[in-house]
């Protein structure tokens, strides 16, 4: 379904799913698109008020000309949690999604979000830990970085059906326009996040190499109310690699951080 956003931009029309009920939670994707998330939003949809939308620009939606950062995501999700009496909000938010989600909490005045989740998340510089150049790598090299078992996952291009692999293509396109310039973070973000103070919970694969969970640590502890979990055997992407623990984890950070 599709969502007005355009007091936020007058051409924005928001794709998003909807599912279940009891507290909300918005799930935001990371560069590889809303299909990396179906999974633990259908799990979260069984206790929860799940919306979860597809970023513009992603997956052939429209991107309005003046939406190009992680800046401008919050402020249309923000709105979008305003726009419907939302309260008590868990945000969900992985690799791009995860940056997104501190952004969003760092200007929520309303207090809308109550609680926070951080997959293997980008945003931040770390000086001792950079962020690996994803768009340098080959299809090989992005397995081997984004997975503990990369033999498991990988797929060689020749090997995707066209359809799918321009889809990937566009999607890296906007994501380059996102955040390809700074890198992947926003300099200031580490320094401000003290200010957040909803209990945060950061997950990290323990084989991540595309943010390592040293950046992880480093992310936890700038957090006002920072805590993070290291998945073991699991890389960028836990809750497709590591299900099982993975929401687990999320499934108490839900029930521990709900508003009376």
């Amino acid at each position: 379904m599709t969502t007005d956003a355009s007091a936020v931009y007058a051409d924005l029309s928001l794709t998003l799913s909807e599912a279940g009920a009891g507290r909300p939670v918005l799930v935001l994707h990371g560069g590889g698109g809303p299909a990396t998330v179906a999974g633990l939003a259908g799990h979260l949809s069984r206790t929860a008020h799940t919306i979860t939308p597809v970023h513009p620009g992603w997956d052939g939606t429209h991107r309005p000309a003046q939406l190009t950062g992680i800046r401008d995501l919050a402020r249309v999700y923000l709105h979008v949690l305003s726009e419907r009496g939302l309260r008590d909000v868990l945000v969900v938010g992985s690799s791009l999604g995860g940056w997104a989600a501190a952004e969003m909490a760092l200007r929520d005045s309303a207090g809308i979000i109550t609680g926070l989740v951080l997959i293997d998340a980008v945003g931040v510089q770390v000086e001792t830990e950079p962020i690996t150049d994803f768009f340098a790598l080959d299809a090989r090299g992005v397995a081997e970085h984004s997975w503990h078992d990369p033999d498991r996952y990988y797929l060689a291009p020749a090997d995707i059906p066209a359809e799918e692999l321009a889809r990937r293509q566009a999607n890296m396109a906007t994501m380059r326009i996102f955040a390809g310039d700074p890198y992947m973070h926003d300099p200031a973000l580490l320094s401000r996040l003290g200010r957040i103070q909803v209990p945060t919970l950061l997950l990290w694969g323990e084989s991540d190499r595309i943010v390592t969970p040293a950046y992880g640590a480093a992310y936890a502890d700038a957090f006002g109310n920072g805590r993070l979990e290291v998945i073991p055997e699991a890389g960028h992407l836990p809750h497709i690699e590591r299900p099982d623990a993975t929401l687990a984890l999320i499934d108490a950070h839900l029930r521990r951080t709900s508003s009376p």
